[in-house]
């Protein structure tokens, strides 16, 4: 037997290419949790006298030497296993015999993948939360070395009024640690556990205990009714996918503000070559590349949340096989998020503002002179505003001072 549900009926090659797709590639990333899940649920099996204790440790010893040989490259699972699951199973038979074929008692390899799935979510929000604030740590230390450096604030691209490098990276930091609240709060949905399920409409006649493996990998609670299970699918990894795009966002704001600084014409900050790359024809350029790909990564970002809605979309009730096809757009959401906070925390430890450089419109001082003839004199705001607004107007007419 080569594939769980296989009768002896031979399969057209064409047709396993067509189904299994990529899904055996994505899951290498999923042994380990899938590991967890079914020591957990073997465990509950001879808790409830489904297996017996011998067949219990026996599974389960073999399951942690598969997954440290996993994790040390020393096999991979195939096309020929369709997915992670079969690849498994097959792989513990084969090592320990009669034993391995009772792992899967009360379980479908719908609640198994799934179970794998929310485990491995809560991990990477926990990730990207850290990620997101030791990007805003890289951006207090920014502050900490040349936060007293002068900038204009824009709206609309043109100054308009005082700001600093202390502004500029706490406004940036704060939205970062709001990012890393939002990825912490999603935890919520990958935190009901689907084990017990099965293909949607649980087990009758077994008697498991779906708490106990609730307790042995630390959900938060149970998901219920088992109907809900399939009909939740695709709204925690839509909901992932949607604090990631707000992240990219966020980064690709910051990479926008930093590529207009390292202009010529701003040359407002120095990057160093080690953060920059070359141009094949022009020997003078260097190239801020890595802010570049920040920007656009925003895009992808929110391509994989579109596609992760898009298929959930009008779904009847009860598994589908279209669900298969939200791994490869989750993962490739959290993939990227993971590799930008890899680098712009240190690509904002290496990046310095060039005061020098740094020309400030005296004309961004104009709301504040509006303020202090307020405090000053108790004009109404919009008086105020009115006569600093024709001084103003007074100076651009006679030009500037030869």
């Amino acid at each position: 037997m080569s594939r769980l549900w296989d009768k002896g009926a031979p399969l057209d090659q064409r047709v396993l290419q067509f189904t299994a797709g990529e899904d055996h590639a994505l899951d290498e990333r999923l042994v380990d949790a899938d590991v967890r899940a079914s020591i957990a649920h073997a465990q509950m099996l001879c808790a409830q006298g489904l297996i017996s204790a011998n067949d219990a440790t026996a599974i389960c010893d073999g399951l942690v030497a598969l997954g440290a040989e996993h994790a040390r490259g020393e096999w991979r699972i195939g096309l020929e296993d369709e997915d992670g699951q079969t690849a498994l199973e097959k792989r513990l038979t084969a090592r320990i015999g009669a034993a391995g074929g009772r792992v899967h008692l009360g379980r479908s390899r719908n609640d198994q993948v799934l179970t794998a799935l929310r485990l491995y979510m809560r991990e990477a929000l926990d990730e990207l939360a850290a990620g997101a604030e030791a990007a805003a740590a890289a951006l207090d230390r920014l502050k900490a070395r040349q936060g007293t450096i002068a900038l204009p604030g824009y709206t609309h691209m043109q100054q308009a009024m005082p700001s600093s490098v202390a502004l500029w990276a706490d406004g940036f930091g704060a939205e970062l640690r709001d990012d890393a609240e939002g990825l912490r709060a999603a935890r919520r949905r990958p935190g009901r556990n689907p084990l017990g399920s099965a293909a949607g409409f649980g087990t009758p006649g077994l008697p498991l205990d779906r708490a106990a493996t609730t307790r042995a990998l630390g959900f938060d609670s149970t998901q219920e009714p088992v109907t809900a299970v399939q009909l939740s699918r695709g709204k925690a990894e839509a909901q992932l996918l949607f604090e990631v795009t707000l992240l990219m966002q966020d980064l690709g704001r910051l990479a926008s503000d930093l590529l207009l600084f390292c202009t010529q014409e701003f040359a407002f900050v120095d990057l160093p070559e080690a953060f920059t790359t070359g141009s094949s024809i022009m020997p003078q350029k260097r190239n801020p590349d890595v802010f570049e790909l920040l920007r656009g990564r925003g895009a992808t970002a929110l391509a994989c949340l579109t596609e992760a809605l898009a298929l959930c979309a009008k779904l009847p009730s009860g598994y589908q096989r279209d669900l298969q096809l939200l791994k490869a757009p989750l993962f490739r959401g959290i993939d990227l998020a993971q590799q930008s906070l890899g680098i712009v925390a240190p690509a904002i430890d290496a990046l310095q503002f060039n005061p020098a450089n740094i020309r400030i419109d005296p004309a961004v001082h104009a709301a504040g002179e509006a303020f202090a003839l307020v405090v000053s004199e108790g004009l109404p705001f919009r008086d105020a505003y009115r006569r600093i607004a024709a001084r103003f107007a007074r100076s651009a007419r006679k030009g500037p001072t030869p």
